[in-house]
């Protein structure tokens, strides 16, 4: 069983401290007045329905996130379709019926991107023992670093259990899900429970796990708006960061420098639960080889371990036929836009008192301070993409939230205890798209009230404040997360 400095304080002006030490505290202060500037700057920008900026939808319901940017080009609609197709394919193991989608495994968790996202949305988590697994994965290192700074795989396994095989192949193991029911109750005597998950592997096929190991269990994000993300200038993100709390707010977000694959560099994070994905075509070449087994124009390796006799066979016999990389660079340019153009559905109810009662307890609290209502992109090429105010509620950042959510297993410079503050925009889309309400990494929250209730850390104040609001307030605030 796996269970999952402050370097500036007070400087007084009548103290000498010597040219250096006038430099580094003249440079740490107009970095503060920076971040403070457009920190405020983004605040003061009023919430617009259109969330996703000039390319937001009006759908709702089970396809409320399968639409392409409202004003993409009329050049990239059939490549969007095509990677829509892409997407949702279901890939067989090779060779089959259909020879471009074939090539799944050796080892794998899911048949398609969909199996996962599906409707695009978030993923779901078994709720009892015999569920399935069907949208829930299981990260998993030992202490150490890999050769670019991060997490270092499981000796015999790798840094995610995979619990399929091809025929001829045996799966790495299963990963059981219990829940511990924890009670609390409100400041006005409301009484509630959130459960915590704990992981069992069972069944490996390759020896016991280290005693060490770190594993941590993921549910799949939303895939909408990853296209305007990605457009949000590193200039602004860094820009955001207050590692060292400088400006005194108790938030210390920072950036997660990670590797790129594709570019072959370190870059900053802005994608995964984590920010440990520095870009959309690294985020789909990676979930198709880690998920799927597919090898890509970015990855074009399977993943078998030296003790995986019968993978290595299987990988070696598809590279034999021809299956390499298995998906298509053209298939794969279509995934990219795909994922570039992807939209984000606007807010529902703007004008409802009880909705905007419920963001001025948001911004009041200060829950906007990580979730950060307001970016802006930079320039680009794509059309509906570049230069957009867009409201996805996110600084991109990571940021401590606390023992209760902790998994203790770092990822690049995010430790055991961060995460990167997760999007809010089509929050309130997700039974519509899902036909269910579950939330955080792992999916333990089964509510939004949930998921607020587990933060902890730097979050800690705006959670109390939840906490102790009046019914009614905590109705407001509820009633405005289920507006976006």
């Amino acid at each position: 069983m796996r269970k999952p400095l402050n370097l500036f304080h007070k400087v007084s002006a009548f103290v000498v401290v010597g040219v250096v030490g006038a430099l580094l505290i003249g440079a740490n202060q107009s970095s503060v007045a920076a971040e403070n500037d457009l920190r405020a700057k983004l605040l003061s920008i009023p919430l617009n329905p259109n969330l996703g900026g000039d390319g937001t939808v009006s759908t709702t319901g089970p396809r409320a996130f399968r639409s392409i940017n409202a004003v993409a080009d009329n050049a990239n609609v059939a490549p969007f379709l095509f990677g829509q197709r892409v997407f949702d394919a279901v890939w067989e193991e090779g060779p089959g019926v259909q020879p471009t989608f074939e090539g799944l495994g050796p080892l794998f968790n899911r048949r398609a991107c969909r199996e996962c996202h599906e409707g695009n949305g978030r993923g779901k988590p078994p709720e009892n023992v015999d569920d399935p697994r069907k949208s829930i994965l299981v990260r998993m290192s030992v202490p150490g670093e890999n050769e670019h700074g991060g997490p270092k795989g499981v000796p015999n396994y790798g840094d995610q259990l995979q619990d399929n095989a091809v025929p001829g192949v045996l799966p790495e193991g299963q990963a059981i899900f219990t829940y511990e029911e924890m009670p609390g109750k409100f400041g006005d005597g409301t009484p509630y429970s959130l459960r915590k998950p704990t992981v069992e592997f069972v069944n490996l096929a390759y020896g016991d796990l280290p005693a060490d190991t770190m594993a941590s269990a993921r549910v799949a994000v939303p895939v909408i708006g990853l296209g305007l993300l990605q457009n949000v200038p590193e200039a602004t993100l860094r820009a955001l960061a207050d590692p060292d709390d400088a400006n005194g707010d108790g938030i210390s977000g920072h950036v997660n420098w990670v590797w790129d694959a594709n570019a072959q560099r370190m870059a900053v994070g802005r994608f995964g639960w984590k920010a440990n994905v520095p870009s959309l075509r690294h985020q789909s070449a990676g979930a198709a080889l880690g998920d799927m087994g597919l090898t890509s124009p970015v990855f074009g390796t399977d993943l078998c371990e030296a003790v995986q006799k019968d993978c290595l066979a299987s990988a070696a016999e598809k590279q034999k036929v021809g299956i390499s990389p298995e998906i298509l660079d053209s298939f794969f340019s279509a995934l990219d836009i795909y994922m570039l153009l992807l939209a984000v559905p606007e807010q529902r109810g703007a004008d409802d008192p009880a909705v905007q009662r419920g963001e001025a307890l948001f911004r009041g609290v200060g829950c906007s301070n990580c979730h950060m209502p307001t970016l802006i992109t930079g320039k680009s090429g794509w059309k509906g993409l570049s230069e957009q105010e867009i409201h996805p509620f996110t600084d991109l950042l990571v940021h401590d939230m606390g023992e209760g959510l902790a998994d203790n297993r770092p990822d690049y410079t995010a430790t055991g205890r961060e995460w990167r503050t997760a999007p809010l925009w089509g929050v309130g889309l997700t039974y519509d798209v899902g036909r269910f309400h579950f939330y955080l990494h792992d999916g333990r929250a089964r509510s939004l009230s949930e998921a607020i209730l587990w933060h902890g850390g730097e979050a800690e104040p705006k959670r109390e404040a939840f906490r102790n609001m009046p019914a009614a307030q905590r109705d407001d605030l509820l009633a405005f997360l289920g507006s976006l």
